[in-house]
């Protein structure tokens, strides 16, 4: 199973970036799909999730009305749009597979600096 993720970079602050994850070795149909989050000194975090099938997702309050969390299960991919983006963001950014067992990417850092 490879999790693998995109999208990362330095934005300024109101700026925008969109995630991808791409899984491989698994059936991504069935699994529950998130983001999660780690700033330096700080314990990770959810930011978002979303079902297997896409219809139901959940924000963490911080990122709620910015941040929306979306997948293709043809492409074996979920989205992070990230939109307002706030200093506080800056973290590395990982996503997580989860049914019976959980599968994690090796994350991508996002910096949100002017």
């Amino acid at each position: 199973v490879q999790l693998v993720e995109s999208g990362g970079g330095l934005v300024q602050p109101g700026g925008s970036l969109r995630l991808s994850c791409t899984a491989s070795g698994l059936i991504f149909s069935r699994y529950v799909m998130s983001w999660h989050r780690q700033a330096p000194g700080k314990e990770r975090e959810l930011v978002a999730i979303i079902n297997s099938a896409g219809g139901s997702t959940n924000y963490a309050d911080s990122v709620k009305g910015r941040f929306t969390i979306s997948r293709d299960n043809a492409k074996n991919t979920v989205y992070l749009q990230m939109n307002s983006l706030k200093p506080e963001d800056t973290a590395v950014y990982y996503c997580k597979a989860q049914s019976a067992f959980a599968y994690w990417g090796q994350g991508t850092q996002v910096t949100v600096s002017s």
